[in-house]
């Protein structure tokens, strides 16, 4: 099983990484992506990829963090994305819910962040919140560009809209919560080649650990199994779908 977005680098998973990393052995998550979400971030998580085989990275600019970037951060990214650490750019995107960054200038570091992604012919990693149609607008201008809409919690319109740009969806722990109807309705009917689960770790704890804030990768399982009951098929295949998703969406073999 492969976790397709955590957060090693972050509190409190980082001051634990060893403990969190054999958690997660154990129970047969045998490979993870963390994310960089500002410069710092980015660098983080590639020193810590270096230092684990069945580790890799995606690092880009998060919405969040947009107000404060500057624009020859995106020429850093470019240098960042030389490791071989990296395997795609972001997370990146829209965030309306919160509207930490003013919209005006995420949409501008998304812009660049995508510009980038072209130039590279890098996958990218999607945050959105209540900004689809936004997001899938700028990514038509881009459509060489492959994105994981991850932590997906849209509608069932916004994910066939997603799904027909020919994009892939992660679903974390949320699917599992009571009041998640309509989107184990979508991770029912998303196409076998666009599914992907991840933990978001560390937030978003699934059940039945959600009473433990703290979320790590080992807890995908959880999700993993849930998503595999909902399509009725066994966790060995969704297993096996997942891997092949990451492998071909990231190019990690």
């Amino acid at each position: 099983m492969i976790d397709s977005h955590c957060h090693l680098t972050y509190e409190p998973l980082a001051r634990q990484l060893n403990e969190v990393l054999a958690r997660a052995a154990a129970v047969g998550v045998q490979k993870l992506i963390t994310i960089g979400t500002d410069l710092v971030d980015a660098q983080r998580a590639i020193d810590l990829c270096r230092q684990h085989e069945n580790i890799r990275c995606a690092i880009g600019i998060h919405p969040h963090h947009s107000d404060k970037a500057q624009d020859e951060d995106v020429a850093w990214l470019r240098s960042l994305q030389q490791s071989p650490s990296v395997v795609a750019l972001g997370e990146m995107g829209l965030d309306y819910h919160y509207d930490f960054s003013p919209r005006e200038r995420q949409a501008q570091i998304f812009t660049a962040q995508l510009e980038l992604a072209r130039e590279l012919n890098r996958p990218i990693v999607i945050h959105n919140r209540e900004a689809t149609d936004d997001c899938l607008a700028m990514l038509k201008n881009f459509p060489t560009i492959k994105a994981d809409f991850h932590c997906f919690t849209g509608t069932i319109d916004e994910a066939r809209k997603i799904l027909d740009q020919g994009h892939l969806l992660g679903f974390t722990g949320i699917v599992t919560y009571k009041k998640s109807d309509e989107l184990r309705e979508v991770a029912k009917f998303t196409p076998s080649d666009r599914i992907l689960v991840e933990t978001d770790s560390p937030y978003l704890s699934p059940e039945p650990v959600r009473k433990q804030k703290v979320n790590e990768p080992s807890f995908v399982m959880h999700t993993a199994r849930f998503v595999a009951d909902l399509r009725g098929i066994s966790i060995e295949e969704l297993d096996r779908i997942t891997t092949e998703n990451v492998s071909r969406h990231f190019g990690w073999k």
